[in-house]
Order: C-alpha cells, then structure tokens, then sequence
C-alpha cells in the first residue's frame, strides 16, 4: 500500500512534469514558426529541465536510488537548463 506522502509526491511530480512537456512544446511551436536561435535555445534548455524531473522520479520511484543521489541528479538537469536558457537570454 502506498502512503499518503509518496501519492502526493509522486501526484506533484506528475503536474511538474506535465506543465514542462506543455512549456516545451509551445516552445518549439514558437521556435517553428520564428525560427530563431533563442527560441530554439529555449526549447532545449525548457526540455532538459523537464527530463531532468522525469529522470528523478523515475530513478527513486523505480529505481532505488538514494533520494540523495536523485536530487543531485535533478539538480544538474535544471542547473544545465537553466544554463542554457541564459545563452539563449543573453544572445
């Protein structure tokens, strides 16, 4: 049986990773229509931030992961996103 803390855990991470495939898809849809190497970058960097949630909860839920190792994970994911959506910010 799963606990109420985990549900709502795993519940949150639904809704994050949700609204980040949605920001990334609007993104490209911007990108296509523009074709502009900062919505590109966007994109990109929108899309890494996503995968890097999908990637967390994927490794401690599935996986087995510590949730020490899970975070540091996810944290790189978004920190390079993150990095990349400044390159696109700054050009």
């Amino acid at each position: 049986m799963v606990d109420t803390v985990t549900a709502v855990l795993v519940g949150v991470r639904l809704i994050v990773l949700s609204l980040g495939v949605m920001i990334t898809f609007y993104s490209y849809q911007a990108y296509k229509n523009s074709r502009t190497y900062y919505l590109r970058n966007s994109t990109i960097g929108f899309g890494i931030i996503t995968i890097g949630v999908f990637i967390e909860g994927v490794l401690f839920e599935f996986g087995g992961f510590d949730i020490v190792i899970v975070h540091l994970i996810e944290s790189i994911g978004i920190g390079l996103g993150f990095v990349v959506l400044l390159i696109s910010l700054r050009r």
